[in-house]
Order: C-alpha cells, then sequence, then structure tokens
C-alpha cells in the first residue's frame, strides 16, 4: 500500500512573520511604534501595490497621526511595526496573492498577505454580534471586535478538509467543477460540518461528491487559505477504481482517474491561471490535456508530492 508524505511545506504555511501577538494589546507600545510604521493598502479583490518585485509599503503616518482602529496590526520586523488597512481605491501596479505565488513569492511576503487577507475579510462581514445584532469595534489592534458591553469576538477560521484519492498505486482522482475549462482539475475539498470529526468530513465529503468510499485516511499538512478566512487541512485516501463515480450533491461536473505520468507531464506544463477559468478556453483545441492548481493552492504541493513518492511501497505494519 502507497503512501507518502508532503515534500515541502505549503506556500502560504511558510510563514516568516514575527506577528507580535503580545504586543496587540499594548495601546502604548503601538501608539509609540506608529511613528515609524509601515502600511500595507489592501485593494478591492485582495489586491496590493507590488512593485519591482517587493510589496510597496508606505508611512503609516500618511493614514492617520496615531493606530487607525480601520487598520489592523500584524507584527513586527525588524523593529518596526506593520500594519494593513484596506483600501478601495487603491491604484497602481496591483496584484492578488494568486498571482504572487506564481512569481516565487518569499516566505515574508506569504506570511503578511496570508494574515492582512484572513484579518481584513473577517472585519468585513463582522460589524455586528452574531447574538443579538450589537455594533462591534476593533480592539486589540486588529484582532478582536468588542460590544459597547464589552462582549468579544475573535477573528473566524473556517476548516475545510481537501483530499487526494489514490488506488496505492499509480492513480489518483482528480475533479473539475461545472465552471472551470474542460482541461482543469484539481483534488476534491469541502468544508467541516458542526460537530464532524476530520476524518469523518474526509468520508462524508468524498461520497457526496463523487460516490467514493475512501479508506486509510492520512493527514498531510495545512494551509492557511484566505478567500476569505479559510483554513485547509490536507489528506490523503485509498479507493477502489472499480467503484463507480457518482456524482449526487451536484458540485462536480467531471471526475476521472489519472495515472502518475500524466500528472507528472501536467505538473510540467505549469499551473493554472492566477483566477481559475480567466484566459482559458472552454473547450481548448490545443494544449496541456489536463491543468493543475498553482503553487499558491497546498493541492498543488499534495499532488507534487504523491507523484514524487513514485509509488513506493509503505513500511509492512
Amino acid at each position: 500500500m502507497a503512501v507518502f508524505e508532503l515534500n515541502q511545506i505549503p506556500l502560504l504555511s511558510r510563514s516568516a512573520l514575527d506577528r507580535a501577538d503580545h504586543l496587540r494589546g499594548d495601546a502604548q507600545v503601538l501608539e509609540e511604534g506608529w511613528a515609524t510604521a509601515r502600511l500595507l493598502r489592501i485593494g478591492r479583490r485582495g489586491t496590493v501595490r507590488y512593485e519591482s518585485g517587493a510589496l510597496v509599503w508606505e508611512a503609516a503616518t500618511e493614514l492617520s497621526a496615531g493606530p487607525s482602529p480601520d487598520a489592523v496590526f500584524l507584527g513586527v520586523r525588524e523593529g518596526v511595526h506593520l500594519w494593513a488597512v484596506r483600501d478601495r481605491e487603491l491604484a497602481g501596479e496591483l496584484r492578488d496573492l494568486r498571482q504572487l505565488a506564481d512569481s516565487r513569492i518569499d516566505d515574508f511576503t506569504a506570511g503578511v498577505l496570508s494574515a492582512a487577507l484572513a484579518l481584513i475579510n473577517w472585519h468585513a462581514g463582522a460589524a455586528f454580534h452574531g447574538a443579538d445584532g450589537s455594533p462591534m469595534i476593533p480592539a486589540k489592534a486588529g484582532w478582536s471586535r468588542v460590544t459597547e458591553d464589552g462582549r468579544e469576538d475573535f477573528p473566524r477560521t473556517d476548516p475545510a478538509v481537501i483530499c487526494l484519492i489514490h488506488d496505492g498505486g499509480d492513480r489518483v482522482l482528480l475533479a473539475r467543477q461545472h465552471s472551470w475549462p474542460a482541461t482543469m482539475f484539481s483534488l476534491l475539498a469541502g468544508f467541516v460540518e458542526a460537530g464532524e470529526s476530520l476524518e469523518r468530513c474526509v468520508e462524508r465529503e468524498m461520497c457526496e461528491e463523487v460516490g467514493l468510499e475512501v479508506r486509510d485516511i492520512r493527514y498531510l499538512g495545512s494551509q492557511p487559505w484566505p478567500f476569505p478566512r479559510s483554513l485547509m487541512l490536507g489528506f490523503s485516501a485509498l479507493a477502489d477504481p472499480e467503484q463507480p463515480l457518482v456524482f449526487t450533491d451536484g458540485e462536480i461536473a467531471e471526475a476521472r482517474w489519472f495515472t502518475r505520468d500524466e500528472v507528472r507531464a501536467a505538473l510540467a506544463s505549469g499551473g493554472w491561471p492566477a483566477r481559475p477559468g480567466a484566459g482559458i478556453d472552454p473547450a481548448p483545441a490545443a494544449g496541456p490535456k489536463l491543468l493543475l492548481p498553482g503553487s499558491v493552492s497546498i493541492a498543488r504541493t499534495i499532488v507534487e508530492s504523491w507523484v514524487a513518492a513514485d509509488g513506493a511501497d509503505s513500511p509492512a505494519e
């Protein structure tokens, strides 16, 4: 029975950002640090200014004289405080995280953007308390929100599983959503339901989406996914290729078993465009027969790791 592990850390999990969480509640230190702090502006759809191979930061004092309630504290780098703020009018040479990932961004940039996007996206939908609709305002430098009577909410993270289904040998199951072009495939994934374990979620989602019963579920690793604020938990599982594929929940348009050589060739041809479906003919007459996710996704790391394992048998158990 072939088993494998991730052969590298997923891109968005390689954060080199010092979050300095001990400073979030220290108003005096944050006030003092604001004078030399740097600010990152986040535009529509999570875009940022990116010029000459680096994020464009500005002096925080250009936003306000002191820490702004609209800004979120990201951490510290070389003694300098780092903040981010939503700017829907942002202009210039703009890129989003998916595009930057294909440019081999460094670990610091990956960590900064993952944190900034997740926090800002959470704030956008957390203006009111879920229990009674009471207004909430940012607190702890953007790492919580509080009501007038002191009730506190913290950033929400939605866990989701993503699973590579293989046959224990040389084949892997990949699937395509209805909105994707005919050659674009990835791993199956789904959100964890209330009161559900991760393993049970894998079993349920794989059955719901393609009708397969899976076994030997193994955890591989995780990655933040700030679109808008999720955590992807990677797994592998075994299934019998002779089982019929049944698309019961309507999310999957097509699923196919691919050989290791087919997947290896697809990896060599590159990845999806920055925005899946953009710039690709829905029915291309030529080009790669299989397109796989780009480097921003843990799906890419999982597939690459499976290919690299090359079908080696697991130790006897």
